[in-house]
């Protein structure tokens, strides 16, 4: 069974030789990442492609002491491979509204030439990462406190400016879609530790018809759809069932594994992940073998829908992420 195979019968809920393994790593990591790779092969990769350059961006991403960011809000970094805190942003006043333009250059300047390519030379499940995180992107915009404020009052101009970012993240979707890319993945971190970080009503008002036309563009043109949200979203997994979503990314151990593995598996697939709040970087090795234990039991039941996704973050043990790929691997026989 190929690398790809592996993960298809896994969103199609069927069953399959083991989890496929996605590992992330975070920027300027310090492992062997080599040494890693060589015991566990990972199940996923990018296709070869580029965007255009941003008229915004400044500096070097991640890196001490900032940097300006694509659609040019201006960062503040402490530590080399964190994503930092915004500081600046042309919207964080809305005078820049009208003349603020999005950075079409990086579209338009694109180079996808080489990803079908790519896509034909490997027989791994090529997954595009797109620019597309819409409440995420807002906050970066005008600051999350300005932005819960002009949600709160319905402020129009933040409807004006929602449309603009929908323009410009429709025009990716519909870039990749016409590719051999075998699925999409876009983001947004949704949840505080123990809720929705916004009321669901006004998730479902606002944000939902966003990703749903995300779904509709890449599955018209047969691509699995994979979504990311850290936090608590307990209360949004069934419309991101209802919407298409093939693959969520989410915190589970933020929730409860056991009643979500009732509500939902065979669903929707669970693509990750391990607890990196507190057993990644503090747990045993045990802890989490005996994790990795307790999500297959939950989520997996004989027909796929489980990929072993871990976030290998800075503060992570290394002999953690090794225990964590071998019970998975375990776990399948």
């Amino acid at each position: 069974m190929t690398s790809r195979e592996r993960v298809l019968k896994t969103l199609n809920h069927e069953p399959v030789d083991r989890a496929p393994r996605h590992l992330w790593t975070l920027p300027y990591l310090k492992a062997d990442l080599n040494r890693f790779f060589e015991r566990f092969p990972d199940d996923f990769t990018g296709p070869d492609f580029s965007y255009g350059k941003s008229r915004y961006a400044q500096g070097t991403f991640f890196m001490p002491p900032g940097y300006v960011d694509d659609f040019g809000a201006q960062w503040h970094v402490t530590g080399y491979g964190v994503t930092g805190e915004v500081r600046n942003s042309p919207l964080f006043d809305w005078s820049g509204l009208d003349t603020y333009e999005f950075p079409w250059e990086m579209l338009k300047e694109a180079d996808f030439s080489r990803v079908n390519e790519s896509c034909a030379k490997t027989d791994k499940f090529v997954l595009a990462g797109s620019l597309s995180r819409p409440f995420e992107r807002l906050q970066f915009f005008r600051g999350t406190e300005n932005l819960y404020m002009d949600l709160a009052y319905g402020d129009e101009r933040i409807f004006k400016l929602i449309d603009m970012m929908q323009e410009f993240n429709l025009a990716e979707m519909e870039m990749w879609a016409k590719t051999d890319v075998d699925g999409v993945s876009f983001m947004d971190d949704w949840g505080s530790q123990t809720s929705l970080l916004i009321s669901p009503k006004m998730w479902r008002e606002i944000f939902k018809p966003l990703y749903k036309s995300y779904c509709d563009i890449l599955r018209s043109a047969g691509k699995k759809v994979f979504f990311h949200s850290d936090g608590y979203i307990r209360s949004i997994y069934p419309d991101l069932i209802e919407i298409g979503i093939d693959a969520v990314n989410s915190q589970l151990f933020c929730m409860d594994i056991e009643e979500i593995g009732e509500s939902f598996a065979g669903k929707i697939t669970f693509w990750g992940e391990i607890d990196r709040q507190n057993i990644i970087p503090f747990g045993t090795e045990e802890d989490a073998r005996i994790a990795v234990r307790r999500v297959r039991k939950a989520l997996d039941k004989g027909n796929g829908g489980v990929i072993a996704e871990v976030e290998w973050g800075h503060d992570a043990k290394e002999e953690n992420i090794y225990a964590i790929y071998e019970e998975w691997e375990k776990e399948s026989l």
